[in-house]
């Protein structure tokens, strides 16, 4: 084995190119707030709260504040009393939308077919 090689599979994002945007974007939360916010547009914090039920407002608030940071968001203050603060997807997140459009296509023809894979694989006694 080659230097080059040996350096390739002990850096992750060498063996796997696609490792960091795995990472931006696959994370826990934010691609459910990526999904509200390209399908419905610009909301407001207590907006996205209630359709992503789930989140805690802490959590939320991590999730948005990283997005932003990595241009994936857009937050826009209104100086207004009392103050209103509004997220959208940027240029940069919405430029994912093929690519959720295409991992939605697998899920509806594939979800199907795990779950089967699990059952059969948790009614095998030699498992």
């Amino acid at each position: 084995m080659t230097w080059d090689a040996a350096a390739r599979s002990a850096d992750p994002e060498q063996a796997c190119p696609i490792a960091p945007v795995v990472d931006i974007v696959f994370s826990r939360w934010t691609t459910p707030i990526l999904w509200t916010l390209h399908q419905d547009g610009r909301q407001r914090f207590v907006e996205l709260q209630r359709r992503i039920a789930t989140i805690t407002p802490k959590v939320l608030t991590q999730r948005l504040r990283q997005l932003e940071r990595d241009g994936l968001v857009v937050r826009t203050y209104h100086p207004e009393v009392p103050p209103r603060v509004e997220y959208e997807i940027s240029d940069l997140g919405r430029s994912l939308a093929p690519l959720f459009a295409h991992l939605a296509e697998w899920a509806s023809a594939n979800l199907e077919k795990v779950d089967r894979a699990r059952h059969d694989y948790d009614e095998d006694p030699a498992h």
